[in-house]
């Protein structure tokens, strides 16, 4: 092959590739303009599923009215469970943090510290917790259960479905006994 038709056959091959390439320029801007004309009207009907995300110890109003001033450490412990921070420098500190992340919502934390002298509370600060009550209510994962359905029969539905056949004495199944061997050898006497 000379050197001008080598030539003349890489400009043919690099027009075709310009032609091509331009074409999936086109296809892409094509699938684009679909995307975004069809975005919103899914966008509200597919979304990604996002949980409730409750880190730590959840400390409750009900459970901090328990908390009194000269407890020891283990009834604190009984209490509200064990301490996620304790300080190694602040050995008469233990923090209970919690937070919680709801769906699409800010994080919200929570913490309850106490101090301790010879090892009984010597003091209390906590920040403005929720009830039980409230907690619960506010993860969005719990629903009230709806109204139970009457799980019975009208007559009219019972008299579409055949009475059960009665078994007869002699179709029962028997029970036969069988002959085992004794579970303890005869005694010698």
């Amino acid at each position: 092959m000379t050197p001008p038709m080598r030539c003349a056959l890489c400009l043919v091959a690099l027009l075709v590739s310009a032609v091509f390439l331009s074409g999936c320029q086109t296809a892409i801007s094509l699938a684009d303009q679909t995307a975004s004309a069809v975005k919103p009207y899914i966008k509200p009907l597919v979304t990604p599923y996002k949980i409730d995300v409750v880190q730590g110890n959840v400390v409750t109003r009900e459970q901090l009215a328990t908390l009194q001033v000269g407890m020891s450490r283990a009834q604190v412990s009984g209490a509200l469970g064990t301490s996620l921070l304790v300080n190694v420098f602040h050995a008469d500190r233990w923090d209970y943090v919690f937070s919680f992340k709801r769906k699409g919502g800010a994080m919200e934390s929570r913490r309850v510290t106490l101090w301790f002298e010879a090892d009984k509370v010597a003091r209390i600060e906590a920040d403005e917790l929720p009830s039980e009550a409230e907690f619960v209510a506010g993860l969005k994962g719990v629903r009230e259960p709806g109204p139970l359905p009457v799980l019975e029969a009208t007559p009219e539905q019972l008299q579409r479905f055949p009475a059960p056949a009665r078994a007869s004495a002699a179709s029962a199944p028997r029970f036969i006994p069988s002959s085992y061997p004794p579970l303890e050898a005869p005694s010698p006497q």
